[in-house]
């Protein structure tokens, strides 16, 4: 399953990133993540280990990977799956300065799970639980770029 989102921020790109590379914390405001920690950090690339679960109605479907991250400051971060319960994944954020303290953030990715999932149902489930994830990322961004102001 492949999902594209994007906002447009009201907030300096430096605090964007900053949210976005807030990995351990990641946990306290995106919802379906339970763990979320720092293996290994050599340079621009890390390694993630997450686990949380997909979500849709009273299905609940766990996913535990290890993430390797490169960072690009301040204008990419890509991950994509090393081990784990999913086949293929990978995500990629990007932010782009506009005018007046605003960021064009852009997010791309495509999941596979290594798990059987029910047709429509396990489809809605991850494609809600992107879009809640999503959501939650730049309301955290705008909550911390209010604080700022």
């Amino acid at each position: 399953m492949q999902v594209q989102a994007h906002a447009m921020i009201e907030a300096p790109i430096g605090l964007v990133w900053q949210v976005l590379t807030d990995y351990e914390r990641l946990p306290r405001f995106i919802p379906g993540i339970s763990k979320s920690v720092i293996r290994d950090r050599r340079g621009t690339t890390l390694l993630l280990e997450q686990s949380g679960e997909a979500r849709f109605l009273f299905f609940s479907f766990p996913i535990d990977v290890t993430l390797e991250v490169t960072e690009s400051a301040p204008r990419w971060v890509a991950s994509r799956a090393v081990s784990g319960n999913v086949r293929r994944m990978t995500g990629r954020y990007e932010l782009t300065d506009e005018p007046a303290q605003r960021v064009m953030l852009r997010y791309t990715g495509l999941i596979e799970p290594d798990f059987r999932l029910p047709p429509l149902v396990g489809v809605a489930a991850l494609r809600s639980t992107v879009a809640e994830q999503f959501t939650a990322m730049v309301a955290e961004i705008e909550r911390r770029a209010a604080g700022e102001r």
